[in-house]
């Protein structure tokens, strides 16, 4: 019986861990925009077509 109940407080545990990772993941990641993100900013790709 308690063993039981430990496992369920353990999965519990874990399900509510692995949700608030997943949220503080999501939180912590920048943003970008598909305009910075674009080839035609690169100026390594500028630099290239100006040789």
């Amino acid at each position: 019986m308690l063993a039981r109940r430990f496992t369920i407080v353990c999965l519990l545990t874990t399900l509510f861990g692995m949700g608030f990772a997943i949220i503080v993941a999501e939180a912590s990641r920048p943003t970008r925009d598909w305009e910075t993100a674009s080839p035609r900013n690169c100026t390594f790709c500028m630099n290239q077509n100006q040789r």
